[in-house]
């Protein structure tokens, strides 16, 4: 199933299963409990990001080419950082170049979302998939300059700021993509194919990530995972492509769709 969430006519807030022809029916009930998809035709006025995340978290390094252009080692286990909520943002809506905390390195990541939809705790990689819901295009933006430079030593602060994280089209569930490793995924800048590579080439896959991060750890219904990005960085271009206002930004993944946003600088 290929899941929206949007607001209709009225300013009321909705799930919906897309159908074939492009329209969508609404869902009923919960999405991480009991829910059915009704008759009634969805009135989408404003589409969202699917899921509103419970909590943010994101593999940094995690696939081979990208460790290599950035020449960082490859790591034993999964690196984790966070965003938090304040960051998501929905398909079609800006990505703010911060102003009041100025950035001049603003960088895209086309990343796989995985959303976990029942909780998690000390799972097996061989039981991980059962644990999610589906999966999404996420965008992980990233001010380079606070993440390396000025952010005292850790990622957090160039990946925390508002509108950090779009997310979207749509949320396709797990029983359609029986392989998340095994995705082409790509960003187009202002209509150049900046990325374009395979999530076959992550160095932890989704089932180990799902094991390690629900190590003595509950991952909640609604947590989102960004499972990292591929080679072709803005920061490895010479000279670099930093985002700038005017820019747009396209994250696509097979099977589930193109996630665009415009760029502008915060007002």
């Amino acid at each position: 199933m290929k899941i929206i969430r949007y607001l209709d006519t009225k300013g009321n807030l909705h799930f919906g299963a897309e159908q074939e022809d492009g329209s969508a029916l609404r869902i009923e009930g919960d999405l991480f409990g009991d829910f059915e998809v009704t008759s009634e035709k969805a009135e989408v006025t404003k589409l969202l990001a699917p899921v509103a995340p419970t909590q943010i978290l994101c593999i940094g390094l995690n696939y081979k080419r990208h460790a290599e252009e950035t020449k960082a080692k490859m790591p034993e286990r999964p690196i984790l950082f966070v965003k938090g909520v304040n960051t998501l943002q929905h398909p079609g809506d800006p990505i703010e170049i911060p102003t009041a905390m100025a950035s001049a390195e603003v960088d895209y990541e086309c990343e796989l979302a995985v959303v976990i939809g029942k909780p998690c705790k000390n799972v097996k990689r061989e039981d991980a998939l059962d644990y999610v819901l589906g999966y999404t295009c996420a965008n992980d933006v990233s001010a380079r300059d606070w993440q390396i430079k000025l952010g005292g030593g850790q990622w957090c602060r160039g990946k925390f700021f508002d509108t950090f994280a779009p997310l979207g089209p749509r949320l396709v569930t797990a029983d359609e993509i029986t392989n998340p490793n095994a995705l082409k995924i790509a960003t187009i800048l202002n209509g150049e194919r900046v990325q374009d590579w395979n999530t076959d080439d992550m160095i932890f896959d989704v089932p180990a990530i799902i094991e390690f991060l629900s190590g003595s750890t509950t991952l909640v219904p609604g947590t989102v995972i960004l499972t990292g990005t591929p080679h072709g960085v803005g920061m490895a271009f010479n000279p670099p492509k930093w985002l700038k206002a005017g820019d747009e930004v396209t994250i696509e993944i097979e099977g589930i769709g193109s996630l665009t946003n415009p760029v502008k600088l915060e007002a």
